[in-house]
């Protein structure tokens, strides 16, 4: 039997690694993700946040967030796969200095009276529920008006863009971008407002939200998906991250799925149990629940109400290069 022990040494001396020794672990046969399923309660997250306003203040207060970390990864800043989520608190009065950057950030409300966020010259006021995209590289700035706590989840490609080394992040000049700026309040759904630029500040209220699953009759299907798009209503929020809402009816639930991609699940309302391979997670308002590439899952309803998630995924980038593949593809390949 040889003894390759010396040739491997010296192979590593000159910086290379024979890819025998390492295709199976480096190239597995199937989806392999380093993220686990999770469950994070918003009952035990927000007095935690809203405690962070005593001691971090001021200009810290931009990155006044608590990071969702995946058990699976704790190194790698994201809730699942490549997608960060984050808790964010701003207190009354509060207002952040303009930036831009290049992950595109999606943010879920989930407390506001009084609360904006502006993008591109375009104030969006906010209200629980609500959702709102800041485009890559826009100008924008945050801010409560109000006089209680503003609380909204941060929704990003921040991890892949690292990994990417492709992040750039920059301050406006002055404090605020908005000289000359209007309010606006109007917006859809699937076919959002926009401001000056293509991209524009999409803000999908939560009232009209609920119009559209409204309409999507629920309760005869039994489950319902709306995706939020761009402002033509033919593509995703972003070139990297989709995003949407499931309403699932009283005692019924949605297909199950399974796809290359990560899932963050934000309940928006109600108590829905979200089913990851063989474990169920009862969440409550405001939870949220980490499903990892590959993993089979769905949502059920137990209550007596209807319950709505909002869901954002990696699919857009993985279809865009080709990557994406569903159960049902694998059942129907030779």
């Amino acid at each position: 039997m040889v003894d390759t022990g010396d040739y491997h040494r010296r192979a590593a001396a000159a910086g290379v690694v024979g890819r025998w020794s390492t295709a199976n672990e480096n190239l597995p046969w199937k989806p392999e993700p380093r993220s686990v399923a999770h469950h994070w309660s918003y009952g035990t997250l927000r007095p935690l946040a809203v405690e962070a306003t005593r001691f971090v203040r001021g200009e810290n207060g931009a990155l006044r967030v608590l990071t969702l970390l995946n058990p699976g990864h704790p190194d790698h800043e994201a809730a699942a796969g490549n997608l960060y989520s984050g808790l964010q608190v701003l207190v009354p009065g509060e207002d952040m200095h303009s930036h831009r950057h290049s992950p595109t950030a999606i943010r879920f409300v989930h407390e506001s009276e009084g609360g904006w966020t502006a993008v591109d010259g375009e104030k969006n006021y906010l209200d629980a529920g609500d959702v709102v995209l800041t485009p890559a590289m826009l100008w924008h700035e945050h801010g409560n008006d109000g006089t209680d706590e503003v609380v909204w989840q941060d929704c990003t490609d921040d991890p892949l863009v690292t990994v990417l080394a492709a992040n750039h992040f920059e301050l406006f000049p002055t404090r605020s971008h908005l000289a000359g700026a209007h309010d606006t309040g109007a917006a859809g759904v699937l076919r959002p407002s926009h401001g000056t630029h293509p991209a524009g500040a999409l803000h999908y209220p939560w009232a009209k939200t609920r119009a559209q699953l409204a309409r999507a009759d629920v309760a005869t299907r039994g489950w319902a998906e709306l995706r939020l798009t761009d402002v033509t209503g033919r593509h995703d929020v972003s070139r990297t991250t989709a995003a949407r809402f499931l309403a699932v009816a009283p005692h019924a639930r949605t297909p199950s799925h399974q796809h290359t991609g990560a899932v963050v699940l934000i309940v928006a309302k109600g108590s829905p149990t979200v089913h990851v391979e063989d474990v169920a997670h009862a969440a409550a308002q405001g939870d949220t629940v980490a499903v990892p590439s590959w993993s089979r899952w769905r949502i059920d309803n137990p209550a007596e109400e209807d319950c709505v998630l909002f869901a954002y995924d990696e699919t857009p980038l993985l279809r865009n290069t080709g990557l994406y593949r569903n159960a049902a593809q694998e059942e129907a390949s030779p």
